[in-house]
């Protein structure tokens, strides 16, 4: 296997990434994009548009798998969604506590961006099932999850040794408080109160109808005040932890199993003979 890489993004499989990734950005955004009455007495999500969340995510899966996973990696994936999925069970998320994150950033870093991206999705899945967590929510959850774990596998792979730990840790910082701040964003009207008449509101409500940036500054510091000083950083330094103190060893272990899992692909025929294209 080179580089130990076990699923390797084809052409089309990063196209259908770069698709699902800016639907899934725009479905966060509702917010600052969604065209609203000012005078209107009801605000409502697109949830049609919401519903389609999942069907995507669900592509975007099968896309990465068709062809490109043996069933050594399918176990692979299974097994580290498992632990993964007890991980959140047992740090439960209070004060930003979340262990889920470092061995998602960890096998997105030895297996590449595509199984880190399922893996995300697979992850925050199974989680919710374990601890009764499927909500509306759950969709971004698996799919800013999943954005985590693709980037954890498209960092430069020049860095080796604590210089590969170093660069682990800070990513796990930054995506701490990237997974706080686009979660909010879908779910801050909910949370903060829209501005229409009749009901309460704060300064930090959504406003129909309001200039982007208006409703972006009210969101910003909404976020700092509730999630930035608490949960975020308490996830920050979860990951920062977690990847400094137990990532070697981590990384090493799935280095090991990413040696013994083999990419299959699709039947080469050349001068009339079917050739098995395979990388080990």
């Amino acid at each position: 296997m080179t580089d130990g890489i076990a699923v390797p993004l084809a052409p089309r499989s990063r196209l259908v990434l770069v698709i699902v990734s800016v639907i899934g950005l725009l479905m966060l955004a509702w917010p600052l994009l969604l065209d609203v009455d000012p005078t209107a007495e009801r605000v409502d999500p697109p949830f049609l548009f919401l519903a389609l969340l999942p069907l995507i995510l669900a592509v975007v899966a099968a896309e990465l798998s068709e062809g490109g996973m043996d069933a050594r990696v399918l176990a692979l994936l299974g097994v580290l969604s498992a632990v993964n999925a007890v991980l959140r069970l047992l740090s439960a998320g209070t004060a930003g506590l979340e262990l889920v994150f470092f061995l998602l950033i960890l096998g997105g870093r030895v297996f590449g961006a595509g199984f880190g991206f399922v893996l995300g999705c697979t992850s925050l899945f199974a989680s919710a099932l374990m601890t009764a967590g499927v909500g509306p929510w759950l969709p971004f959850q698996m799919l800013v999850a999943a954005w985590v774990g693709m980037g954890a596998g498209l960092l430069p792979r020049r860095f080796t040794g604590r210089a590969e730990i170093v660069v682990l840790a800070v990513y796990g910082v930054l995506s701490a408080y990237l997974y706080g701040l686009l979660m909010n964003l879908q779910g801050w009207p909910f949370i903060a109160g829209v501005q229409v008449p009749g009901q309460d509101s704060t300064e930090l409500s959504y406003v129909p109808g309001a200039p982007v940036l208006e409703n972006l500054h009210h969101f910003l510091v909404y976020t700092l005040l509730t999630s930035t000083g608490g949960w975020d950083t308490g996830r920050a330094i979860t990951n920062a932890l977690a990847v400094a103190l137990l990532g070697p060893a981590v990384l090493t272990t799935l280095r090991r199993a990413s040696r013994k899992a083999r990419i299959t692909r699709a039947p080469v025929v050349n001068s009339g003979h079917v050739e098995a294209d395979a990388e080990g």
